[in-house]
């Protein structure tokens, strides 16, 4: 059973990958949709490929909502419509995806996912 810490950090990433999902339905992308409801299932992996996994993830959505961004804001601006409250709330959400990601470096989920324990890292190349 998880601690109040690591269950508090562990919200992060499940709400960031459920907002994903929600833009992915609205845009009509199902598969991609349902690729990030099935990806909170590696929450309960608990091994540092897991957490890896989930880290590049969500990289690749907050790179995703600045593109979103940058998108409606070009539409915006060419049919002069306001854009600045748009970019301050999808700004917003990713930076709290960013902030999902980074969850992973806290104390309560490194120990949970085995981060920094040498489980994560690759042996040294050979010297040749």
């Amino acid at each position: 059973m998880p601690g109040r810490a690591e269950a508090a950090l562990l919200v992060l990433p499940v709400l960031a990958l459920l907002l994903l999902a929600a833009h992915f339905v609205h845009a009509g992308l199902w598969p991609v949709a349902a690729a990030c409801v099935a990806a909170v299932a590696l929450i309960g992996v608990g091994k540092p490929w897991a957490a890896r996994v989930l880290q590049a993830l969500l990289a690749c959505g907050a790179i995703e909502w600045v593109l979103t961004a940058a998108t409606i804001a070009q539409l915006r601006i060419a049919h002069q419509q306001p854009y600045l409250r748009m970019l301050l709330i999808l700004g917003s959400v990713a930076a709290f995806t960013v902030l999902a990601a980074l969850a992973f470096q806290r104390p309560a989920l490194t120990r949970r996912f085995g981060l920094g324990t040498g489980r994560d890292e690759q042996p040294p190349p050979a010297a040749g």
